[in-house]
């Protein structure tokens, strides 16, 4: 049996601890449904390390070469140092195997020291890669492909770890990168579809695990496996466009008076 690639993997970690359902406001100004705070992930040690790998891979497949990765802080910041750090180990272990050193573009330039917009590798006429976490409007990542063109770099690619497809930023992105593809590991739904499964699996694992049997006393099953399926149908009605969540209401509300019998 074949082990899950790392963007499969990414994507199942990104599901569980970075995406949650809710009413929220964006950055763009505007407001979701759903969040996706990919820090959470590409903070996290095995996150990371997926982040770094998966990405590498994307590039391999598109058979972009480059010198360096970049973006603008803080989004991009853990994304950077994750796939220089998963380019050294790709080196060690192919020998001759090409490094990607890193670079962060502030969202201004220093008032003191050198005063310099970008921090890290910075060399004329290098080609290097755009990245970013969530691309919406994509206007953090038009910031680091601008000061990227001002300091004189190439941008060979730009990616992002996921995309909102919905907030239609590719055109200005693609515009921005004049004729540099974007690529993107993931699209929101993607994330949510994940994210939803696995709340489904949950709630079968509740319903029927083995283990749970074994380790809780009979008399307590009952109680707190209808509490918990409360606790999943409401995440699950979230999920779901709000003219279908009628009907997971009531189900809500039955499992709930059903707990206190």
């Amino acid at each position: 049996m074949t082990s899950p690639t790392h963007t499969l993997q990414l994507l199942s970690l990104l599901a569980r601890i970075s995406f949650r359902l809710g009413q929220f406001k964006l950055s763009s100004g505007g407001t979701s449904d759903y969040y996706i705070d990919c820090r959470t992930t590409t903070l996290h040690a095995e996150g990371g390390r997926l982040t770094g790998h998966a990405i590498l891979d994307l590039l391999d497949d598109h058979k972009i070469d480059a010198e360096a990765v970049g973006g603008l802080t803080m989004g991009a910041d853990p994304i950077v140092s994750n796939v220089a750090t998963a380019s050294a180990w790709r080196a060690q272990k192919t020998p001759g195997a090409p490094l990607l050193h890193g670079f962060l573009v502030r969202k201004a330039e220093k008032a003191h020291g050198t005063g310099r917009r970008i921090e890290g590798f910075c060399k004329q006429g290098a080609r290097v890669v755009i990245v970013d976490d969530v691309c919406t409007t994509g206007a953090s990542t038009i910031h680091a492909i601008q000061a990227t063109h001002e300091a004189g770099m190439i941008v060979a690619a730009v990616v992002c770890i996921v995309e909102r497809e919905e907030a239609n930023g590719r055109p200005a992105v693609e515009s921005a990168a004049a004729g540099a593809p974007f690529l993107r590991l993931f699209t929101a739904n993607d994330v949510r579809a994940e994210h939803v499964r696995q709340l489904e699996a949950a709630r079968a694992g509740f319903a029927h695990g083995e283990n749970f049997d074994r380790l809780v006393r009979p008399k307590t099953k009952q109680a707190i496996r209808l509490r918990m399926a409360c606790f999943v149908n409401y995440r699950l009605e979230l999920s779901l466009p709000s003219r279908s969540r009628t009907r997971w209401r009531c189900r809500r509300r039955l499992l709930r008076f059903a707990t206190h019998v």
